[in-house]
């Protein structure tokens, strides 16, 4: 299976007045096509850091320093993220690679309809096909021989054919352009809009949110988390992305909305192909969901193997001190002894060594890399 995402060497750093913040530490790691690539650790661990470092949007005073993001798209060469200018990321973003945040309540824009926010995706990455849309309706107004229409609106019917014909071949020419901005002429683009929150309740259809149409025209605070979430995936899919990155989805859901949202993120891998990179601290979930799960802690990558290897056959010693940790019935809950790895100075060596029941001298003092102990399995542990 390809490679859709191969992350080499990735290296993030905040910069404070207390001193530098190691958030990644010379990560590698690959997210395959058509896969659901879990990424689990403690809080601090720097998962939702990765998430951020492929879309290049680590908040200040963060910068990514090193390594590289290489991203397939199609039959195309890889290319590499972190090279690409502002404007190619941001044609990128929403459009082949997509997130859902933690916090949909923050993700919305509380002054704008759940539609607005979901038209604008649309508005910006698939006018050509709205224009396109837009024509056939135009074109098809023209076939049907009204009277009044032939007498009266046919020349402007044909006229504005023409102009949506120019933006389904090029959404920058400059007749569209100049007259986007004369009040008069503004209402001519309404045909798109139109087209495009057609297509808004479709894809609230599709992420099962009930009366979608009417959903369409409440604001953020008018819904219930679920459906905020809901509503925040629709968004991300709106564009049918590659890679959809979802950063802790359910963690603010009740248990009853959490299975949906697992069971609309299974049928989102079946029904669109995308790969899916899901982080969460879950244990849980990541079995749910994911078909490889990377385990981070502090910065760097501890442990990589499908779901049965990391639960039946876990190798690294941090790997089995969450596994212990999760609550079982009958069994004393287990937690890991003292606190996770300062990012501002953090220990040499392996940074779970502090921590480890089995660390030995050269824990202490070499970081261990990545080798393979098994078929797609691969651990950082001497």
């Amino acid at each position: 299976m390809e490679n859709l995402i191969r992350i080499r060497d990735l290296s993030v750093h905040f910069y404070t007045y207390e001193g530098v913040v190691y958030a990644i530490d010379d990560l590698d790691l690959e997210i395959r096509q058509g896969e659901t690539l879990g990424v689990v650790g403690e809080t601090g661990s720097g998962k939702t850091m990765t998430a951020l470092a492929i879309l290049r949007l680590i908040p200040y005073p963060g910068k990514i320093e090193s390594g590289s993001i290489m991203f397939r798209d199609g039959a195309k060469e890889e290319v590499d993220l972190l090279k690409l200018s502002e404007d190619q990321m941001r044609s990128i973003r929403g459009n082949r690679i997509s997130m859902v945040f933690q916090e949909p309540g923050a993700a919305l824009n509380p002054v704008y309809t759940i539609g607005d926010q979901i038209s604008e995706v649309f508005l910006l990455h698939r006018r050509k096909e709205l224009a396109r849309r837009a024509k056939e309706r135009v074109d098809n107004l023209l076939g049907d021989g009204d009277a009044f229409a032939a007498g009266i609106r046919r020349p402007f019917w044909r006229w504005e054919s023409r102009l949506y014909g120019k933006i389904a071949k090029d959404s920058n020419s400059l007749e569209p352009r100049v007259l986007s901005h004369v009040p008069i002429f503004r209402r001519l683009f309404g045909r798109i809009k139109g087209e495009a929150n057609v297509l808004t309740v479709d894809m609230l259809k599709s992420v099962e949110i009930p009366d979608a149409a009417r959903v369409a025209v409440h604001y953020p605070h008018e819904l219930s988390g679920g459906m905020k979430q809901r509503a925040v995936i629709a968004m991300a899919l709106a564009c049918s992305p590659k890679l959809l990155i979802a950063d802790e989805p359910t963690t603010s859901l009740d248990v009853t909305i959490q299975a949906q949202m697992l069971e609309l993120f299974r049928r989102i891998e079946v029904d669109t192909g995308a790969s899916v990179l899901f982080v969460t601290h879950n244990l849980g979930v990541a079995a749910e969901v994911c078909d490889r799960v990377a385990v981070m802690y502090a910065g760097r990558l501890c442990e990589v193997a499908s779901v049965e290897d990391i639960f039946l056959h876990p190798a690294h010693p941090y790997t089995r001190a969450l596994l212990n940790a999760v609550p079982k019935p009958g069994k004393e809950l287990e937690t890991i002894p003292g606190t996770v790895a300062d990012a501002l100075n953090p220990p040499p060596g392996c940074r779970f060594h502090p921590r480890c029941p089995e660390a030995t001298e050269r824990c202490k003092q070499e970081a261990p890399k990545l080798r393979e102990v098994g078929k797609d399995h691969v651990v950082a542990c001497y």
